[in-house]
C-alpha cells in the first residue's frame, strides 16, 4: 500500500467510528428519553441530566392540563422557573405547535424537543451585569 492508500483506509476506519459512536449515543437518547414519554429531541447541546429535566417538567406540566385545551405560556413559564431556579438565570422557553426561532445560546444550554405534538424550545442566553 502506497501512503495515499494507507490515509485513505485512516480516514475511513476515523469515519466509521465516528458514525457507530453517534448512532449509540442517538440509541441511548432515544431509549432514554422516548419509550413512556413520548419526547423527541430534535437538536440539542444540552447534558442528558438537563435533558430529562427538561422532559419530566414537560410532562408533568401536560398531564396536569389533561382534558383542556394546550396553555403553551403556563407550560413555558414552568420550565423557564424551574431553569432559572435549578441553574441561574436567562433560560427561555418558547412552547407551540408551530413557530419558527432563531436564537444565539450559551454552550450547553440548547434543547428544542417535541413531546406528545408540541414543540418546545428551552435555552439560555448569558447575563452580564450593566457597566455605570
Amino acid at each position: 500500500m502506497d501512503a495515499a492508500e494507507e490515509e485513505l483506509e485512516r480516514r475511513s476506519k476515523f469515519l466509521s467510528n465516528l458514525i457507530q459512536k453517534k448512532k449509540a449515543i442517538d440509541e441511548k437518547q432515544h431509549v432514554q428519553n422516548d419509550g413512556v414519554n413520548n419526547v423527541r429531541v430534535r437538536a440539542s447541546d444540552m447534558p442528558i441530566a438537563l435533558q430529562n429535566k427538561a422532559f419530566n417538567c414537560a410532562r408533568e406540566n401536560l398531564d396536569s392540563m389533561k382534558g383542556e385545551k394546550l396553555d403553551s405560556k403556563r407550560l413555558a413559564l414552568a420550565l423557564k422557573k424551574d431553569f432559572d431556579a435549578s441553574y441561574g438565570p436567562a433560560w427561555h422557553c418558547i412552547v407551540g405547535t408551530s413557530f419558527g426561532s432563531y436564537v444565539t445560546h450559551s454552550v450547553g444550554g440548547f434543547l428544542y424537543f417535541s413531546i406528545d405534538k408540541v414543540y418546545i424550545l428551552l435555552f439560555r442566553t448569558a447575563v452580564e451585569p450593566l457597566e455605570h
